[in-house]
């Protein structure tokens, strides 16, 4: 994985120096520049206090993510999933930016420790909540915090999820458990991506990282499947590969003709119930001290709609991106007179 394949992949003349491939990638996606710098640090460029600082920014977020996890997953059960998963499969001195943390809960009740916890040992200033599924519900949880320089850098994200794969809402369906060999399981949510993308630049570096991992084709294939992911997996390597050679996935490739047509004749006929479960979103009212004892969110019903009462905060959800002020302002209504009626 060297400096060469950077300039290959953002069009960048090498002789136009590694300046213009800085700038480039900064104009390309907001993580793409930290592997940069990672990368022309490793070959000696030359690179001054603000570049250095730049970039120990980045490894000291990678570092952070890290350690969270480990936290979060002794403590809580919820473990990592996709980027740091990958960022190990990259050369120790070439950083995979970390632009945010991956995490599966395996009920709702970890889900709820794990972001009780963060929320009183970090500086949390947004909770994004939604829920979506039948039959179980599922839970998606997503918290940011100011970076150390919140004007430059991204802040950070953690984003925790009852279900490790959410589908697309329609054809493909949620995938509640990622079970599968660590590089495989990376192949997985790598594709997965591509049901709500384009593939990126970053993705063909992931991929040249898992490039010289042992896959077994026919085993591969099946729990890429599996997952029903061919046709993106498929997709994934074809644009991987514009840009670099394979390795042992390009076996994996030639398998999985056979089933992205089976999964295409798949979607092609949805079942009776697509649409069922579609997401509904957390609109924000307002942050609660953490509510003891609580294990899972509780959705109570009012004249305006539905309310979402977490252990850290309360949320109307809606299905909608616009809510008028009326329904919001009844929410908050709704909310003072619970509190008034306990106290």
């Amino acid at each position: 994985m060297t400096t060469d394949l950077l300039y290959r992949l953002l069009d960048v003349d090498p002789d136009s120096g590694p300046a213009e491939l800085l700038h480039r990638a900064r104009g390309t996606h907001y993580q793409l520049p930290y592997l940069v710098l990672s990368a022309l640090a490793r070959d000696g460029a030359r690179m001054g206090e603000p570049a250095r600082a730049e970039l120990q920014r980045a490894q000291e977020r990678s570092r952070r993510y890290a350690d969270l996890a480990a936290d979060l997953a002794a403590a809580t059960g919820v473990r990592a999933i996709k980027g740091l998963q990958l960022a190990a499969r990259y050369p120790a001195d070439l950083l995979r930016p970390q632009g945010d943390l991956d995490l599966v809960a395996p009920d709702e009740a970890a889900l709820w420790r794990a972001v009780t916890r963060i929320a009183e040992q970090h500086p949390v200033e947004n909770i994004d909540v939604t829920v979506f599924g039948v039959e179980p519900r599922h839970t998606m949880v997503v918290m940011f915090w100011p970076a150390e320089d919140p004007l430059v850098d991204p802040w950070f994200k953690v984003e925790i999820c009852t279900a490790a794969l959410t589908g697309d809402f329609g054809c493909v369906p949620v995938r509640p458990v990622l079970h599968a060999p660590d590089h495989v399981e990376c192949l997985i949510a790598l594709a997965e991506e591509g049901l709500q993308r384009p593939f990126r630049h970053r993705d063909v570096l992931d991929v040249r990282a898992l490039s010289t991992a042992e896959f077994d084709p026919a085993d591969t294939v099946a729990a890429v499947a599996a997952y029903r992911l061919a046709p993106e997996a498929a997709d994934l390597l074809d644009f991987a590969a514009r840009y670099t050679p394979l390795g042992a996935l390009a076996a994996v490739r030639a398998a999985l003709e056979p089933e992205v047509t089976a999964e295409q004749c798949r979607r092609d006929r949805p079942p009776a119930t697509i649409g069922a479960g579609r997401p509904e979103h957390g609109l924000f009212l307002r942050r609660v001290p953490v509510r003891p004892g609580w294990d899972s969110a509780r959705v109570r019903s009012f004249g305006g709609g539905r309310l979402l009462l977490t252990p850290v905060a309360d949320y109307l959800l809606t299905d909608r991106e616009v809510v008028s002020r009326a329904r919001y302002d009844a929410a908050l209504a709704e909310l003072d007179r619970d509190d008034r009626s306990r106290s």
